[in-house]
């Protein structure tokens, strides 16, 4: 199962724990919101407790035979709190109905924050003696899936909002309020490449930003807590989850909030002006009604106030958040954050702001991106990327990406950046900075990564291992179809079969020896530029032709099966093999998990599977090599311009990428995967038949409170 399956099956689970809050407890919906964050807390705590406590006893010197006891410190160097034995997610739920549960919950929470000071007073203790006993026993167990001990990223920021979500009907939280999806979190932690000094979120929601960078930081074998983190969050409820992300990754941090109050008329970090290495952010798009004489001095609106209404009031708060996040960097300092599509283009009073910061050269890129990427909402987004120390070079020009084009369909109506998407995208990034060779490794690693999947301890597996089970289906069948009359019509699809499958491992045994040649080709070559990748990549007997056969051998495979398929069915139905004594149905088709028609095609699905990510990883070395054929930065027609400032003025100081890099030329997808299209159509009317039952129940139930 995937890590996104994963996430959304916990997401599932937590939102029965809260039904039965719900319909157990005489908490109102945005009451216990908080005792089940709680939970999840404590269980997320404990997986990354007992993966810390793993590697630091593996390296703790014994003198004896003894070893000393294990400190807060040294889970603290592994991005873990350290957890007493009562506050072990484990002995909580060894409690029995006899035990007082919430006692227990709230002396590990205690004994968290003695711990721990910025979780003074955050973590939700009291609103566990409003639970039953049994209940919140029922919601232990509950909240103890297998799926937490795998699941990582930002938990808490996917978790809050599906919570959000599923309360707005009840009015728990406000709708409006959302946090930023992990996917852009992440491409733009990955431009900005935050490895040093102070990270500043104003609207840091759940911490979402400082996990992602501190994420980057492990990935790039740095210690997290090189990064200081600083957030302020108006929401108390959010504030807490903020506090309590970072605490749980075993970050240090300073979010401030939970007063109810947005930054507009008070800076709660003051002293961050004009010294921040970092700004992150997603603050509320679009937010008007801001009281002009409150803020016409603010030393954080350089550039000016944007347009203000006959009543006093700022307009739109957009060009207010975005001459804060300049004005606290410092002279090297560098911010991405996501704005409304409409900030780009706005006019009158808001573009004469972007016009002058456009002016000091410190934009440096912008990226479009596509409707439906939020949970909440469906609106266009862009990112803006601003730096104070750009390349040589590059002081008068503004990198504009159109990536409305680059997207992966997660549900019905949520899509996001697969991580192969993200690395492309950020590989434009690498080539703006002349970074070729970075450009180069992430070609290597998707050939390496190609060739792995077609190789031994993957494809050489899946395939031989279907295989074996179509030819013990064949066997199984063959003596009963051998007593068939040659002019049967069941006889010569029987013959079909047999040529198909003789075909089948004759594709096999060719694709297993240009495999074997590609891998050695490639392990003795010099690929040290992307002309040579592509070399490698494109062409005969080349990477190129290996994906090819894959695909054929993926559709071979599906066929073959298929026509296993058919004639056990009309052996079955047309031919009573069912009572015939050659024919054994239950070995066959039975409905046991071990049947050879279940066996095979269990073994198809792997071998299927792992044939298209041969393709897969290929595919996404071509998208870069077709539009970056040189390894150097260059304009593609609907992707990528390099714009410079005269351009934007000409164009009334628009910073929208659309309306420079022109429209991408419509391509052909060769590999159109009817099955996976089938899939998105199920979830399409899966998502459709639960949104008209949950209408048919919500009008059942006005009804009923109309008394109708």
């Amino acid at each position: 199962m995937s890590q996104l399956q994963n996430i959304e099956a916990i997401e599932k689970r937590l939102w029965e724990a809260a039904d039965t809050l719900r319909s157990s407890s005489e908490l109102a919906s945005n009451e216990y919101f908080m005792p089940v964050m709680g939970l999840v807390f404590l269980r997320h705590a404990y997986s990354r407790y007992l993966t810390a406590k793993e590697e630091i006893t593996a390296n703790l010197p014994s003198r004896g035979g003894k070893t000393r006891a294990l400190t807060k410190e040294d889970f603290s160097q592994k991005g873990a709190i350290f957890l007493k034995p009562e506050a072990q997610f484990d002995y909580l739920i060894s409690l029995s109905d006899a035990d007082d549960r919430a006692e227990a919950v709230i002396e590990a929470m205690e004994s968290i924050e003695e711990n721990y000071s910025t979780l003074k007073d955050q973590l939700p203790k009291l609103e566990y003696r409003s639970l039953p006993n049994d209940v919140l026993g029922t919601l232990l167990r509950k909240l103890n899936p297998e799926e937490l001990k795998s699941a990582s990223g930002d938990i808490f920021g996917r978790i809050y909002e599906y919570f959000l979500t599923a309360f707005a009907d009840q009015g728990a939280h406000d709708s409006g309020e959302f946090f930023t999806p992990v996917s852009l979190v992440q491409l733009i932690v990955n431009i900005l490449e935050p490895d040093h000094g102070k990270v500043f979120d104003p609207a840091c929601g759940s911490g979402g930003m400082f996990v992602q960078s501190a994420h980057f930081m492990e990935r790039n074998k740095h210690n997290p807590n090189e990064l200081t983190f600083y957030g302020h969050e108006k929401n108390r409820v959010t504030t807490r989850l903020a506090k309590m992300n970072l605490a749980v990754h075993g970050l240090e941090g300073n979010v401030q909030g939970g007063d109810g109050a947005i930054t507009y008329y008070k800076d709660p970090h003051e002293g961050l002006w004009g010294s921040v290495d970092y700004v992150m952010a997603n603050p509320p798009f679009n937010v008007d009604e801001v009281d002009e004489s409150k803020i016409k001095h603010d030393r954080r609106l350089p550039f000016g106030l944007p347009g203000v209404n006959k009543n006093k009031k700022i307009s739109n708060a957009n060009y207010l958040w975005i001459q804060y996040f300049y004005s606290y960097l410092n002279e090297k300092g560098k911010a991405g954050f996501v704005m409304s599509s409409q900030a780009s283009s706005a006019g009158r009073d808001e573009a004469t702001v972007r016009e002058a910061l456009v002016k000091t050269g410190h934009v440096e890129a912008m990226i479009d991106v596509r409707g439906n990427f939020f949970y909440t909402r469906p609106v266009p987004c862009q990112l803006w990327f601003l730096n104070k120390a750009k390349p040589e070079g590059m002081e008068d020009k503004v990198l504009m990406v159109d990536a409305r084009n680059v997207y992966r369909q997660v549900t019905r109506t949520i899509y996001d950046f697969s991580p192969e998407q993200q690395k492309n995208l950020t590989a434009i990034f690498w080539l703006y900075h002349g970074e070729t060779e970075r450009f180069v490794g992430l070609l290597k690693e998707y050939v390496d990564q190609s060739l792995a999947e077609a190789g031994e301890e993957k494809t050489f597996a899946t395939l031989p291992a279907f295989l074996n089970d179509l030819k013990a289906l064949h066997n199984a069948i063959s003596p009963f179809l051998d007593t068939l009359n040659e002019q049967d019509p069941q006889a010569e699809l029987y013959e079909e079969f047999i040529n198909e499958e003789k075909q089948l491992y004759t594709d096999w045994d060719n694709f297993e020896k240009l495999t074997t040649t590609l891998s050695k080709k490639w392990a003795e070559g010099n690929y040290t530029t992307a002309q040579r990748i592509a070399q490698f990549c494109e062409g005969d007997e080349s990477l190129q032709t290996l994906t090819e056969r894959s695909r054929d051998l993926l559709k071979m495979v599906d066929m073959v099966y298929k026509l296993a398929t058919r004639l056990i069915e009309m052996c079955e139905k047309e031919l009573g093999a069912r009572k015939h004594e050659l024919w054994d149905t239950s070995l066959i088709s039975g409905t046991r998990k071990t049947s050879l028609k279940k066996t095979a095609d269990n073994s198809r699905k792997q071998a299927v599977e792992q044939l298209k990510l041969i393709r897969y990883f290929y595919k996404e070395a071509h998208w870069l090599l077709a539009r970056f054929p040189e390894g150097k930065l260059r304009d593609v027609e609907g992707l990528v311009k390099l714009v410079d400032i005269a351009e934007i003025e000409a164009a009334d100081w628009s910073l929208t990428p659309g309306r420079y890099v022109g429209v991408a030329p419509e391509e052909v997808d060769e590999d159109f995967d009817f099955e996976e299209a089938l899939k998105n159509i199920h979830v399409e009317l899966n998502g459709l038949n639960q949104e008209a039952a949950e209408l048919a129940v919500r009008i059942a139930r006005n009804f009923e409170e109309l008394g109708v």
